[in-house]
């Protein structure tokens, strides 16, 4: 019986974690580089919240992303993906741009 009793209490333990792991999960945004431009040029997240970024990066040039307002940058080189962690923000908006190519790479985080 003892034996049967573990069994059951790590199950328990096993289903709590992988249920509260992915009930808890950090959402996940995802933003191209594409001809020197971010598509999308605006991006909506959700407020008090920490989200994380994916940028693909599709251009054979690396590119800086850069945001003084939300304290980031990080160079992504080209065909490769980077990721960027975020938040929680509070309710405003968030520009960024891409150092390597600031007239044309803008956008901005938009957090309701």
């Amino acid at each position: 019986m003892k034996k049967n009793s573990f069994s059951y209490t790590y199950l328990l333990g096993f289903l709590l974690v992988v249920l509260t792991g992915s009930a808890f999960a950090t959402p996940v945004f995802n933003i191209e580089i594409r001809n020197h431009l971010f598509y999308p040029a605006e991006l909506t997240i959700p407020v008090d919240t920490k989200v994380k970024l994916l940028i693909n990066n599709t251009d054979t040039s690396a590119e800086e992303f850069e945001s003084y307002e939300l304290n980031r940058e990080k160079v992504i080189p080209g065909k490769s993906t980077g990721v960027v962690f975020i938040g929680p923000l509070k309710k405003g908006v968030y520009p960024f741009f891409g150092e390597f190519f600031p007239k044309t790479a803008q956008g901005s985080i938009h957090v309701d």
